[in-house]
């Protein structure tokens, strides 16, 4: 409150706004008011005369040269949504790998990955999801196996080689 009084240039006497009723009923009891008995604005002749015409004069639209400050701002947006479409597009399509097909991955990698990983199905289980429709007689009889193979197998795989009934045909 102290910052506003020391900056504000008006000042007012001590005591003024309690005093102000009593000193006003005082004045116009005694008749003594300071009023100005003239009018303190007066009308040039004839203003009203011509006044109409003035302010059509002052109303007439006269044509002004107008300099736009953006004039490319549209073109600007436009290229500018333009090249997010052309980002978002490319950014999508960057990154993207084909799929992998069946015909993609070699058979080894298969056979390894099942030699891997157990699953503890027998064969009896993995027989019952092959599709037997589909199989052919050349499907098997293409893949011809050989002896050295074979035995190479049974002695990696094989553990207890009772297991293998091999006794009927020795």
């Amino acid at each position: 409150m102290e910052e506003l009084n020391k900056n504000n240039p008006f000042k007012t006497p001590e005591s003024y706004f309690e005093n102000f009723s009593d000193a006003l009923k005082d004045k116009l009891s005694e008749g003594k008011l300071d009023l100005p008995q003239e009018d303190g604005y007066a009308v040039p002749e004839n203003y009203f005369d011509g006044v109409h015409a003035s302010i059509l004069e002052k109303l007439e639209k006269k044509e002004t040269k107008v300099v736009q400050l953006h004039p490319y701002k549209k073109y600007y947006a436009a290229v500018a949504s333009i090249a997010a479409i052309a980002l978002v597009f490319l950014g999508l399509n960057w990154n993207t790998t084909p799929e992998v097909t069946w015909e993609d991955i070699a058979h080894t990698e298969i056979e390894a990955y099942f030699e891997n990983n157990d699953f503890d199905l027998t064969s009896y289980e993995i027989a019952e999801v092959l599709p037997i429709d589909e199989l052919e007689i050349n499907d098997i009889l293409e893949n011809q196996f050989n002896e050295d193979n074979v035995l190479d197998y049974l002695n990696e795989n094989i553990t207890d080689f009772e297991e293998l009934n091999l006794e009927d045909y020795e």
